[in-house]
């Protein structure tokens, strides 16, 4: 753990280091691709949850006391 926090210690002296304009690029690059992460995690889990919805994993209800006897999946599959 101490080597990879040293290697990130160094490639963020390494940025700090980069012209204004590499930095901003940089910025610009990370921001896309946390955007197509985050993406892709919604549409993973939409097609989780329409696969669960079909094989009837998922129960639906509009009433309140219904609701908070269903069990709470809180994993992370």
């Amino acid at each position: 753990m101490k080597t990879q926090a040293l290697q990130f210690n160094s490639l963020v002296e390494s940025i700090y280091d980069l012209p204004l304009e590499d930095r901003m690029e940089i910025k610009n690059l990370l921001e896309h691709n946390i955007a197509d992460t985050r993406r892709n995690e919604i549409a993973n889990n939409y097609k989780k949850t329409q696969e669960e919805c079909k094989s009837g994993k998922l129960k639906f209800s509009s009433t309140m006391n219904e609701l908070k006897k269903m069990p709470l999946r809180l994993s992370k599959e």
